[in-house]
């Protein structure tokens, strides 16, 4: 289980909207001079990354909590979102160059079935994120008060 603290920004029902609490490094390397995500967060300033999760701490607002996430859903989510596209990407351009007869429109054709194949591989991560919405698989859940 990954875990991160957040606190509480309100409560909706039996939800509760968190903030993540990014002060310190992100656990992969420890290093907080030299790194390249924290140098783009210095240049286009930081984020606020908010989300739901279900209230089962009864938690108020402004406590702060840990939350938890499965490792085997974020590896199969960022496999999901980033091999997908890729891979449509590759068998579009593949699939384009060999549509062609003519050898000096094969690079366009690939280009084009390149880019169908990206955008045919965006939609299909976004639909498969729509249907896996409200299994709750890849949803953070509260731990523990922090």
């Amino acid at each position: 289980m990954i875990e991160e603290q957040a606190v509480v920004i309100r409560t909706e029902g039996e939800q509760a909207i968190l903030e993540l609490q990014r002060n310190q490094p992100c656990g992969l390397c420890g290093a907080t001079q030299g790194c390249g995500i924290s140098l783009w967060s210095r240049v286009f300033g930081q984020r606020r990354s908010t989300f739901s999760s279900h209230n089962q701490l009864e938690v108020k607002v402004g406590e702060h909590v840990v939350v938890g996430v499965e490792e085997g859903a974020l590896l199969m989510g960022s496999l999901l979102a980033y091999a997908a596209p890729l891979l449509l990407l590759c068998v579009g351009a593949l699939l384009g160059a060999n549509l062609s007869d003519v050898q000096s429109s094969k690079d366009l054709y690939a280009a084009l079935g390149a880019l169908l194949g990206l955008f045919l591989g965006l939609i299909s991560v976004r639909v498969y994120t729509a249907a896996q919405r409200g299994t709750g698989r890849y949803q953070p859940v509260m731990l523990r008060r922090a």
